[in-house]
């Protein structure tokens, strides 16, 4: 499901018009983008949470030559399925 089909989902389960519905998912994206950037948890019951985990500096190899390669440390966000929504999809 690509961005334009989430955003006709969500206006005929909500009855909002697609144009309510899209400002509704950008919001929600643009405050949960700066939550997480500035350290917080978003913590959505029944859901999930997403949070922030830093991943740090390790050794890899690169495929096409085998040599040993660094590979920098980098944030990452991280999902975990709340247990509602683990037993919708089982």
């Amino acid at each position: 499901m690509n961005k334009s089909e989430l955003v006709s989902a969500m206006a005929e389960e909500s009855g909002l018009s697609k144009v309510d519905s899209k400002k509704a998912l950008d919001a929600f994206i643009k405050v949960t983008s700066a939550a997480l950037k500035g350290g917080d948890k978003i913590s959505l019951v029944g859901f999930g949470s997403f949070a922030v985990s830093e991943r740090a500096q390790r050794q890899g190899v690169n495929p096409a030559t085998k040599q040993p390669i660094t590979i920098a440390a980098k944030k990452t966000v991280k999902f975990k399925a709340g247990a509602e929504l683990n037993d919708e999809i089982n």
